[in-house]
């Protein structure tokens, strides 16, 4: 027994180790009011179609945890606001929540995170003084069932929270909260969580009378003279999303922490409204959602944390229709309970181009300004995020060595990985979208049918919602080599317990 429970131990700190060298993913939130629901085992069979590699429950169901085991796909089980207030006055209640809903069920259920409550906050605030109370006994039972290393504990919360959310440098959580917050972000940090955020820019463009063009809401792109900028950092914010995730960052960093990551636990858009809901459309939500896919698949974060991922669960998988609300509040789902989908959105491969087909590319133009191409190539290979090492001396795109032909790359490569999220080819008016490729020689660049990255993405990001990643995390490991790592330890399990 004590062989097992060492194996167990190491395979729990493999799987953890391997997922932390996973990039960005996009993953779905499972509702259950739903009048056909169908059974756990045609639910996991649909994400297995769809290469679904990460979903977000929100209770701690036994059929769809037992339907999941052997999958290899992540779950965050929840923790429901009915349940918080028993477990936040109970050590002995959150030991036996985590044995019977975590520790039951692991390793063959990839169980990497649980969400405590639901918008705590502002959903049912009189229970808030229990919430990180609740956390931490969760996560001392974790540590009892020897499981703290591979299942984070943390808690969903609204972006209403942050009373003004832009700009997003003087953005704040609402004072009224503090004490609470400030146990909250302690926790994260000490136990090394994420901050798990409830993002909607459907509801930040149709509740802002107007403020912010519906482009923004829909990660397209605006034009230079609308471009949306944090009149203090001077950021340019190329989706409401970005600036929803900066502005909680900016929260965060007011209380003078600055390495909590943030996992989005929910965004998306409806598909149907009623008369007074005209934005609640299928095609706004395919074009959300599609071009959300992109912008995590970037590997990317806002512009105050670039190098920080934004690891996020699409708003949801089947349409609610139980729910109460409005009519929109019962059309978020992306999939009908027979698989189908809603509305084109692509899971696996390279996400379905909604434009022009054939290859684009973003060039310095002839006779443009020198300072401003120096400019111009300073913010795409710093603040841009472009990938600019093919330029440096030595390597295949450093000859010719001039600022057109080193600007050319950088805007390329930059616009390559951020037009379908809403950046442009423009570069204070010296640069131009051309059909003519700019590769030359060894120098290959983004977007080129030559290019092994394809046209816009890394070639890591292989699938839309498939490449499988920890809380917080991911990689270039797809998901048939981390299933059968799982399911062949299982066996090997299952045999020493014999």
């Amino acid at each position: 027994m004590k062989l097992k429970k060492w194996l167990e131990s190491v395979l729990l700190l493999l799987v953890a180790m391997l997922s932390g060298a996973l990039g960005a993913f996009v993953g779905v939130n499972i509702g259950t009011d739903v009048s056909d629901l169908p059974s756990a085992a045609n639910v996991v069979a649909i994400l297995k179609a769809h290469q679904i590699g990460h979903v977000r429950l929100y209770d701690a169901n036994a059929h769809m945890l037992q339907a999941l085991s052997n999958t290899g796909i992540e779950v965050i089980v929840g923790v429901t606001n009915e349940e918080l207030l028993r477990i936040g006055r109970s050590p002995s209640v959150a030991a036996a929540w985590v044995n019977k809903n975590v520790a039951a069920y692991m390793p063959s259920t990839n169980i990497t995170a649980i969400a405590v409550g639901s918008q705590v906050l502002t959903m049912i605030p009189k229970i808030a003084p229990v919430l990180v109370p609740a956390m931490n006994y969760l996560h001392k039972a974790l540590i009892a069932a020897n499981l703290n290393f591979r299942v984070k504990v943390s808690t969903p919360q609204s972006m209403d929270i942050i009373p003004r959310p832009f700009p997003p440098s003087t953005a704040a959580f609402n004072s009224s909260w503090n004490s609470t917050i400030y146990q909250l972000l302690q926790f994260l940090r000490n136990t090394n969580s994420s901050y798990m955020l409830n993002a909607y820019p459907y509801y930040g463009y149709t509740k802002g009378d107007g403020i912010f063009p519906i482009e923004y809401a829909l990660f397209r792109s605006l034009p230079s003279v609308k471009q949306i900028v944090d009149p203090n950092t001077l950021f340019h914010y190329n989706s409401m999303f970005d600036a929803m995730v900066d502005a909680t960052y900016y929260s965060i960093g007011a209380f003078n922490f600055d390495d909590i990551p943030i996992i989005v636990t929910e965004t998306g858009w409806p598909s149907f409204g009623g008369a007074d809901e005209p934005d609640a459309t299928s095609e706004n939500a395919e074009i959300y959602n599609t071009n959300l896919i992109r912008r995590v698949l970037n590997d990317s974060g806002p512009p105050s944390q670039p190098k920080i991922a934004i690891n996020t669960y699409i708003y949801e998988l089947f349409n609610e229709d139980k729910r109460n609300g409005p009519t929109s509040e019962k059309n978020w789902g992306v999939f009908y309970t027979n698989g189908s989908t809603v509305y084109p959105l692509s899971f696996s491969g390279s996400v379905q181009n909604t434009g022009n087909s054939s290859a684009v590319f973003c060039v310095a133009k002839d006779g443009a300004d020198t300072d401003k191409l120096q400019a111009g190539l300073n913010w795409a290979c710093g603040q841009g995020q472009a990938n600019c090492a093919a330029i440096q001396a030595g390597r295949p795109c450093y000859l010719p060595n001039n600022l057109k032909s080193h600007a050319s790359y950088a805007y390329n490569d930059y616009y390559q990985k951020m037009h379908n999220a809403g950046g442009t080819c423009d570069f204070d008016g010296t640069a131009m979208v051309t059909s003519e490729d700019p590769s030359y020689g060894s120098c290959v660049y983004a977007g080129s049918s030559n290019s092994s990255g394809g046209a816009g993405r890394s070639s890591s990001s292989t699938a839309a919602i498939a490449p499988m990643g920890s809380f917080g995390a991911s990689s270039n490991l797809q998901v048939p080599i981390l299933q059968s790592l799982i399911s062949v330890i299982s066996v090997f399990f299952a045999l020493v317990s014999l």
